[in-house]
């Protein structure tokens, strides 16, 4: 006998990640976004760049596309964020590094006893009752039957009693349930490495058009990576009364001072040894400036005029509340310079991350590829996500 797995656990887990609908800024704004993948280009060795380069404009254009689909998907706002701080202390051990491990851990596998659901595994796991007794086969089961199916669960089958031998005290024909935890407090640096591996691939067969989609995909996510309110649950000061917070610093800073004030050299792009753990020390570093963007904010807001903190300015015919130039001005030096300093790293993280994809599928050579266009499948799917961003509903959180 087999037990689909009830559409309402994955609808019960699509509400967590996507109950806030209202709209939001976007991660470093649409203007940083793009500005990233821009001069990630210009790190890049001349065998790479020749090809990048006649596609600046597309990877430009396209580093927003991720949170376009957030309009889209469900499924893809976690991938632009991690809540460290849910899983204990930095450097968060609690946290599985590996992705099959970290899915597996914060699963919850089920048995329905009347109205009850007693929890065999996952962090609400049940301490009495039946026990796992085979934990090797367990993992195997896991990576073969769920793993695969990730995000979207609900035409995943459980045979009981193929599962129940992992299980004692577990009866044949019992009925199974499953849901995941992980996502509802992102993804970010798992998504990475799919991407990147994603990327490799790309580049080792030659596909343009993927070539160049998750070039600028993983440029969006890294910069994400680099913005440390994408690191914490706190992630626009709604916890400390500081909303609003999230766009301040990576939003209107950057769009104020950039290209007036940065300093965008950040030298040749270099091979990543390791990509992997390279991504959780992205998201680790961004942890650690967490306290200090709250807590400057907080102490120039006591002493800055509050009359000039915020203003109205008027963009595309709407008029808008944005912090003042001045108090950005402000923000900005109280924070040492980190607004750039992240948006540095992220320009160089991209051109590593690019770099060390097109080493790792064996350096193709890309000249051949220049001049190629998109199909019309392509185009239309380009439209289509585009059309999503303007009427869809946005399935992420407000920033």
């Amino acid at each position: 006998m087999k037990i689909t797995i009830p559409r309402y656990w994955v609808w019960a887990w699509l509400v967590l990640v996507g109950a806030l609908t209202t709209s939001a800024s976007p991660p470093w704004g649409f203007f940083g976004h793009r500005k990233i993948n821009q001069l990630a280009v210009f790190t890049l060795p001349a065998p790479m760049a020749v090809f990048f380069k006649s596609q600046l404009t597309y990877l430009t254009e396209h580093a927003v596309d991720p949170d376009k689909r957030r309009y889209a998907s469900p499924y893809e706002a976690p991938r632009h964020y991690v809540d460290l701080d849910r899983y204990g202390t930095f450097p968060f051990a609690a946290l599985p590094r590996d992705w099959a491990a970290a899915l597996q851990a914060y699963t919850e596998i089920g048995v329905l006893q009347g109205e009850d659901t007693l929890r065999l595994t996952g962090p609400q796991r049940d301490t009495e009752g039946w026990q796992l007794q085979d934990t090797l086969g367990y993992q195997q089961w896991f990576r073969r039957v769920l793993l695969p199916a990730y995000p979207d669960w609900s035409e995943v089958t459980l045979v009981p009693d193929s599962l129940a031998r992992f299980f004692t005290g577990s009866t044949p024909g019992a009925e199974w349930m499953v849901r995941e935890y992980l996502s509802e407090h992102g993804i970010l640096p798992y998504n990475l490495l799919r991407v990147q591996r994603q990327l490799t691939e790309a580049f080792r067969k030659g596909d343009v058009q993927a070539i160049l989609r998750y070039s600028a995909d993983l440029g969006h996510y890294l910069a994400d990576a680099h913005v440390p309110l994408h690191t914490t649950e706190n992630y626009n000061g709604q916890l400390t009364g500081q909303e609003g917070i999230h766009a301040f610093w990576e939003s209107r800073i950057p769009e104020i001072f950039a290209d007036e004030a940065y300093n965008f050299w950040v030298g040749p792009a270099n091979y990543l040894e390791d990509p992997a753990a390279y991504f959780w020390e992205v998201v680790l570093s961004s942890h650690r400036c967490v306290d200090s963007v709250l807590q400057v904010e907080l102490r120039l807001r006591e002493t800055f005029p509050s009359e000039q903190q915020y203003c109205y300015e008027s963009t595309t015919g709407a008029s808008r509340r944005v912090p003042c130039r001045e108090y950005a001005a402000a923000y900005q030096e109280a924070l040492s310079g980190m607004v750039e300093q992240r948006m540095r790293a992220s320009v160089k993280a991209v051109g590593d991350a690019w770099y060390t994809a097109w080493v790792d599928a064996g350096q193709p050579a890309l000249t051949p590829l220049l001049g190629s266009v998109s199909t019309p499948e392509q185009q239309a799917s380009i439209d289509s996500l585009e059309a999503a961003f303007r009427g869809g509903k946005n399935w992420g959180r407000a920033h």
